[in-house]
């Protein structure tokens, strides 16, 4: 599982985050949401120490993020960040593959080898695995970003927006494919969503932030309410229910 306690961050003298604490425990998806500048993003990146951590403490599986060697890390949790930049003349596989670079420190074995086409299947990129990533579309960019933080083998995948640049096709399936990674091959999720209908579909549990704060946390019908949704996001929606589960208008 994933604890952090009383985690603060603060940058440039503003704060970015107060006193988290927070228990995430293995197996299923949860969905970070809340408006811009909630801390979302900054709350992955203490968890994968992409920044280092001022105030409390995190943990994963038992092991202290701030102390634990890089490479044991990196066999444990893998992130995608909501920038993943463009590399020119790097084809999708070779994208996947460095996926696999906490386990064989660049040397690809047949055990790395059968990961990656794994991941491409995974991800409906094998058509794609001999494309440049700079000839793809955006949308085709992000499912490769996506497929090698799976590649990478890890217990625990920390998606920053990997819904960015998806059509509603694609973006329908990568939460359908997330929630099957989960399910079947035992995955933690920890995915920060915007479109809060993904969420109610898709996710066990929602862990709402606002301001640098945890204001709400629990399964889908106890956060989609009216009354929660105006303290989130800061105006009232309505709420519907769609086939058993809870559905926000709101547009």
């Amino acid at each position: 599982m994933i604890v952090l306690d009383r985690v603060s961050l603060t940058l440039g003298g503003a704060p970015i985050l107060s006193d988290i604490s927070l228990t995430i425990p293995k197996g299923g998806v949860t969905a970070l949401v809340g408006p811009n500048g909630a801390g979302k993003s900054s709350l992955l990146s203490l968890i994968a120490r992409l920044q280092p951590l001022h105030s409390g403490t995190i943990t994963v599986d038992g092991l202290p993020v701030a102390t634990t060697p890089g490479p044991v890390l990196a066999r444990v949790l893998a992130i995608l960040r909501q920038e993943t930049g463009l590399v020119s003349r790097l084809t999708v596989r070779d994208l996947v593959g460095f996926g696999r670079f906490p386990h064989n420190r660049g040397r690809l074995t047949a055990a790395d080898q059968a990961a990656i086409a794994e991941a491409l299947a995974q991800f409906d990129l094998t058509g794609l695995a001999d494309r440049q990533l700079e000839t793809l579309s955006g949308g085709q960019r992000q499912r490769a970003f996506v497929a090698m933080v799976f590649c990478q083998g890890t217990d625990y995948l920390l998606l920053d927006e990997p819904l960015n640049n998806l059509d509603m096709f694609y973006g329908r399936q990568m939460m359908q494919l997330l929630r099957r990674i989960a399910d079947s091959h035992g995955r933690t999720i920890l995915i920060v969503v915007h479109d809060i209908n993904y969420a109610a579909a898709y996710a066990d549990r929602i862990i709402a932030m606002k301001a640098g704060r945890l204001i709400a946390d629990g399964p889908p019908a106890a956060i989609l309410t009216p009354d929660q949704l105006e303290a989130i996001f800061g105006y009232r929606m309505a709420v519907a229910t769609l086939d058993g589960s809870p559905y926000v208008r709101h547009h």
